[in-house]
């Protein structure tokens, strides 16, 4: 294929063309010339893209939605999850363990690849630390990194036995590979049901308090610098548990983190007439911590936007608050919802967060928006707005908030694979 970018601005801090705008040239997934204005004839091209305010950057990476798949799938399968996964700027998708059966051995590795690769974006699995999600044993960990999976979790389910996580943390250092963790103590947490505080009084909802994440954090911190491994703490919620995590990075430990993008745009405020679409874990902390959030994703103390995608059918959350099911779609809405939370975020910073830092992260191959250079793309608009109704929705499910909801920044499509996708 050979495309054509019309007067795009490029989002790359490692390129110098950095924050230009210009005509970009692709043929079969190579940048063939990058110029201020493209000389060919413009019938030679397959595709033209031009729009006025149109931004590429490398190719988008999720570190951490469900997919649902296998087991699951009437909630999502591995081509509805890549769906709303391209139509939110994503080329890279980290997946979670938890299916049926879990993603533990390297017959489970197999099947997730062999599924998607046929699609136009990479997946990538995550290995289960331990034997089916249950903290009692190691999974086969080197077999599992040796078949491709790419960081290694117990996904929803943290890892809360210390002896074990320990052993995890030595284990993984023989290939340098990293895990991730919820961070969530769930013997503080375990019949929570919102953050604790004045909503949570005032709803008569059980409390799930900030303290339950702030241990677990210092607790694996601990771990992490006794063993000298590598750690990275996914969907963090509280400002104290980012400083932690921050101070230990200035110490020189091997420690990232990611937020949500809930995290920055609710808040348990907007838990009103018990909507269940709110219910996620980490809950939907108070307002001045949502707003402390906000600054620490400005300030770099966060490393990257972690989606949680976690899909619910409808019987799982038309319900009762207690019983509904926890989490949100957000792979389609990720980026306008962060967009959304803080206008005052730049193109760089959005480069960050959405690609260049979970490349770095997870060992996922990069390039840089150049000439000769084969890369992946997402195209975006940072000025234009995003509306996820029933129609345009790629999920099978659709337990979020955000519906009808005009939100600032729109993702304009994906170049991966030799294929464009353009929403």
């Amino acid at each position: 294929m050979k495309l054509l970018l019309e007067q795009v601005k490029i989002v790359d801090p490692r390129s110098k063309y950095n924050n230009q705008i210009k005509d970009i040239v692709f043929l079969d997934g190579v940048i063939k010339s990058i110029q201020d204005q493209a000389v060919n004839n413009k019938d030679s091209y397959d595709r033209i893209i031009s729009k006025n305010n149109l931004s590429i950057s490398l190719g988008w990476v999720d570190c951490f939605a469900d997919f649902c798949d296998p087991g699951f799938e009437f909630k999502e399968d591995i081509e509805t999850g890549s769906l709303a996964a391209m139509a939110g700027g994503y080329t890279s998708v980290c997946i979670v363990p938890n299916t049926m059966p879990s993603l533990q051995n390297k017959t489970q590795i197999d099947y997730i690849k062999n599924r998607s690769q046929h699609l136009p974006i990479t997946i990538y699995p995550i290995g289960s630390i331990s034997k089916n999600e249950l903290g009692q044993e190691l999974a086969e960990m080197y077999d599992l990194y040796d078949h491709g999976t790419i960081a290694f979790s117990d996904g929803w389910h943290p890892l809360n036995n210390s002896g074990l996580l320990l052993k995890a943390l030595l284990y993984i250092k023989r290939f340098n590979g990293t895990l991730i963790q919820v961070p969530i103590e769930e013997s503080i947490s375990k019949y929570g049901l919102i953050n604790e505080g004045v909503v949570s009084t005032k709803l008569r909802l059980l409390g799930i308090p900030t303290v339950s994440e702030e241990i677990a954090v210092k607790r694996d911190l601990d771990l992490l610098k006794y063993t000298n491994s590598r750690l990275h703490f996914s969907g963090v919620s509280s400002p104290h548990a980012i400083d932690s995590i921050y101070q230990a990075k200035k110490e020189g430990y091997s420690v990232t983190c990611s937020v949500t993008p809930y995290h920055l745009l609710y808040c348990d405020e907007d838990i009103v007439n018990y909507d269940t679409f709110f219910k996620v874990n980490p809950p939907l902390r108070s307002k001045q911590d949502m707003l402390a959030l906000r600054t620490a994703v400005l300030a770099g103390k966060i490393d990257c936007i972690a989606s949680h995608h976690r899909p619910q059918n409808y019987d799982s959350k038309i319900c009762d608050f207690a019983s509904a099911n926890w989490g949100m779609i957000t792979l389609q809405t990720a980026f306008a919802m962060v967009q959304d939370a803080l206008p005052t975020i730049t193109s760089n910073q959005i480069a960050e967060l959405f690609t260049y830092n979970s490349r770095k992260i997870f060992n996922i191959p990069t390039a840089t928006i150049e000439e000769k250079q084969c890369v992946e793309i997402t195209i975006f608009s940072e000025t234009d707005t995003t509306e996820l109704t029933v129609a345009n929705n790629k999920s099978k499910s659709a337990n979020t908030p955000c519906y009808n909801r005009h939100l600032r920044g729109k993702v304009i499509g994906i170049y991966a694979k030799n294929k464009l996708i353009i929403n």
